[in-house]
């Protein structure tokens, strides 16, 4: 059995575990509850992951993975290859690229929060933050019909956890009315099962 360093509120943590839905692996991941924060390294997982994040993926061999993107290519190659990350060409780079910039949106998200959070928050890095979001989704948008007519792989798991972290952390962002296209499919793709059974709450 893997064993996951897991949360319930991490987007990167569920990217791995709808994933692992996706391609038939979830009964072979034990998931541990993994408490991690900017200011509080979690310093149980020092040992198996030095940057102290999740997810991270300890294999039956004692293999030891991290970063989400690495965690997947390593499910999708215990699934037969190819599954949810095209094996190569074009198809893999486009695929990359566009998981790339929805990760980044995640990524970007995660310090927006944090600078928000802080007693006197940087007024320029706020504007910042918000100036690339609505680069990034005027992007998603524009995009969303090669994106939803695209094989169900890595670059919609991501965009469409992006969308459901942005309602949890920034319900104030109004995303979804300026970016008509892109919520219609989201939400459509949060009715898989595997979107369904990760459902991040604040717990």
């Amino acid at each position: 059995m893997m064993r996951l360093h897991w949360s319930p509120r991490s987007p990167f943590v569920r990217k791995v575990m709808v994933a692992a839905h996706e391609l038939g692996l979830v009964d072979r991941i034990s998931t541990v509850r993994t408490v991690v924060a900017m200011q509080k390294p979690a310093r149980e997982l020092l040992p198996e992951n030095p940057l102290g994040k999740i997810p991270t993926l300890v294999l039956e061999d004692g293999t030891i993975l991290y970063d989400s993107l690495v965690i997947v290519e390593y499910l999708d190659s215990l699934a037969g290859g190819g599954r949810i990350i095209p094996a190569a060409g074009m198809a893999r780079l486009t695929e990359l690229r566009r998981h790339a910039l929805a990760n980044g949106l995640l990524d970007m998200l995660i310090l927006w929060r944090n600078e928000r959070d802080r007693a006197q928050p940087l007024p320029a890095l706020l504007d910042a933050f918000a100036l690339k979001t609505e680069a990034v989704l005027a992007t998603l948008e524009a995009e969303c019909e090669a994106l939803a007519t695209a094989p169900v792989g890595l670059a919609q798991i991501t965009t469409a956890i992006a969308g459901a972290y942005m309602d949890f952390r920034f319900p104030d962002l109004g995303w979804r009315a300026r970016c008509p296209r892109l919520s219609a499919w989201q939400h459509r793709f949060a009715e898989r099962d595997s979107m369904l059974a990760t459902a991040i709450v604040d717990a």
